[in-house]
């Protein structure tokens, strides 16, 4: 079988995999936010919090319960990396130095999981199950709940209450993420992951010395990192590493565990705004972007440039044999169109246009199907730029479910847009203007551009995967891309917060002849074209003298 076609299979796969579990887990997401029992576990931990479960909030009520959760778990995170050394279940290793530990606890509290340091080498068993398997978590479970927020706005009339955080903190968390990841970590241990708390051992010579490594809670990290569209690894290797992701069975499964929520989500959309057609409409959108980007990839990584390329069968640099280029490809643009930054294979390796194709991934925002609930809040202040344009052409009034998109909407829409390109933009400038950032580069010119603009974008857009040849392990790097996390994360829910207390306010705006049926083909394809247009205009200029730079001169 030729590794074309064994990729096309891998999709079909995926596709059909993905297909089968779209329903049940989007009507099961519906039921779970829109339930009004609580469990017994949730009960403890409302107790346990001091927490009112059915109280409903309005917009700000809600933020301050977002950013004083996050704030808490920033400051849980940075101590427990301090504290390291003193830790039993540490391997030794001492504590985390204070600006790396700033960025790590920033990093996966915003649910980036940006690293610039060796899990294997840096991180002991309590920080890595006790902290950061527990960000992965909880993190996720914000973003679900701001998402579910902004749909309630929608679904919601002459009321400005939005649920409660603390309740759909914590039934994400408890009804949807802990019970699939359970069953993803199984099924990891089954394809070979390894999932226990050995210390460190010697494994056998390499290049005339002993090559050491430590064991640990992996494959339960390992489901949680993709299914929270997280990413960060046990090692550094990533899911590259055979210990995190053993074989083509496990890469096709944490793809799927990647994609699988975001995309429900939609379902969970259509079905709490009561059209489920409006829901089919957004995961066209996602579904037409994503096979896109993944035709793209697979085609440029395959295409041959010479000998090389001709007996490797396609670009193999960077990438591992037992994934080879349809599995490294597909797994690329899954984890650079969500917010996961996981990486089997290293994206700075790829050919120039191959890279450029992950940058920009991440740069339409990570909306298709894009993070936990941050893709479906992202997609939806799309569609109301979307409705906007639309409005601007016919001179009508936009509308979108039932509600007015009026001055205030549109102002939120466009800070939430603004925010994420700003930050890229000024921190890499700022970077290479600056005599030291510079020096962190491996390469020079185009690529060497592309380093340091890559690494800001997946920052900024809580990503978290990188280009391999940037050291941003420094104090500069270190603070600059953790500002740029907190900032990413939390500036634009303040808008989507406020922007779905203002749509829950409103009181629902009959259909007409006139209202445009954001529910149908032409509509979709309009939101798929206002997205490229505003990225490639924002972005575009960058993209020239990085990525489009290099991929025309090779």
């Amino acid at each position: 079988m030729s590794p074309v076609l064994a990729g096309v299979l891998q999709v079909l796969a995926l596709v059909v995999a993905l297909g089968l579990a779209y329903r049940p887990l989007g009507d099961y997401m519906a039921g779970v936010y829109s339930s009004t029992k609580h469990l017994r576990v949730e009960k403890w931990i409302y107790k346990a919090v001091g927490a009112d479960p059915n109280a409903q909030m309005r917009w700000p009520a809600y933020l301050r319960g977002v950013l004083a959760f996050s704030a808490v778990s920033v400051l849980f995170l940075y101590l427990l990396q301090r504290l390291q050394g003193s830790l039993p279940g540490s391997l030794g290793f001492a504590s985390i130095d204070p600006d790396q530990a700033f960025n790590t606890a920033a990093s996966f509290v915003a649910n980036t999981n940006w690293q610039s340091y060796y899990g294997e080498q840096a991180m002991g068993h309590v920080v890595q199950t006790g902290g950061l398997a527990v960000q992965n978590f909880v993190s996720a479970a914000v973003g679900m709940a701001v998402a579910v927020a902004l749909v309630r706005g929608f679904a919601r009339s002459r009321t400005g209450e939005l649920g409660n955080f603390w309740s759909d903190l914590v039934r994400g968390t408890v009804r949807i993420l802990l019970p699939i990841a359970v069953v993803g970590a199984l099924l990891l241990v089954a394809c070979g992951a390894i999932q226990n708390f050995a210390g460190i051992h010697e494994v056998g010579q390499f290049m005339g010395g002993s090559q050491q490594w430590n064991g640990g809670a992996v494959a339960s990290q390992e489901a949680i990192k993709e299914l929270g569209t997280n990413g960060g690894g046990y090692f550094n290797a990533n899911s590259a590493h055979p210990f995190e992701n053993p074989n083509g069975l496990s890469n096709l499964l944490e793809i799927f565990l990647i994609l699988v929520i975001p995309f429900a989500l939609t379902r969970t959309f259509g079905r709490m705004v009561g059209s489920l057609k409006q829901g089919y409409a957004i995961l066209a959108t996602m579904g037409v972007i994503w096979l896109g980007f993944t035709t793209l990839m697979m085609w440029t990584e395959f295409s041959h440039h010479g000998p090389a390329f001709d007996i490797a069968g396609g670009a193999m640099e960077g990438k591992e044999t037992r994934f080879g280029i349809a599995g490294s490809s597909m797994f690329a643009v899954a984890t650079t169109l969500t917010s996961t930054g996981a990486v089997n294979s290293f994206h700075s390796s790829y050919t120039g246009f191959g890279g450029g194709i992950t940058m920009l991934g991440m740069q339409l925002g990570e909306i298709a199907p894009g993070g936990v609930g941050s893709g479906l809040y992202g997609m939806l202040v799309m569609a109301i730029i979307a409705v906007f344009i639309a409005g601007l052409m016919v001179g009508r009034t936009p509308e979108y479910l039932g509600k007015k998109i009026g001055t205030r909407e549109i102002k939120l829409a466009a800070c939430y847009i603004l925010i994420t390109p700003s930050l890229v933009l000024c921190f890499t400038a700022a970077a290479m203007a600056l005599p030291t950032p510079p020096h962190s580069m491996t390469n020079t010119g185009a690529h060497g551009f592309s380093e340091i603009l890559y690494a800001y974008t997946s920052g900024a857009n809580n990503n978290g995967s990188a280009f391999a040849g940037l050291n941003a392990d420094t104090q500069w790097f270190n603070t600059t891309i953790g500002l740029a996390m907190l900032l990413g994360r939390f500036l634009p829910m303040v808008f989507i917060l406020a922007l779905a207390g203002s749509l829950a306010e409103q009181k629902p705006v009959p259909a007409t002849v006139g209202t445009l049926g954001t529910h149908k083909p032409l509509f979709s394809g309009l939101l798929v074209g206002t997205i490229l247009i505003i990225t490639g205009l924002t972005y575009f200029p960058a993209l020239a003298l990085g990525p489009l730079a290099e991929g025309l001169a090779s």
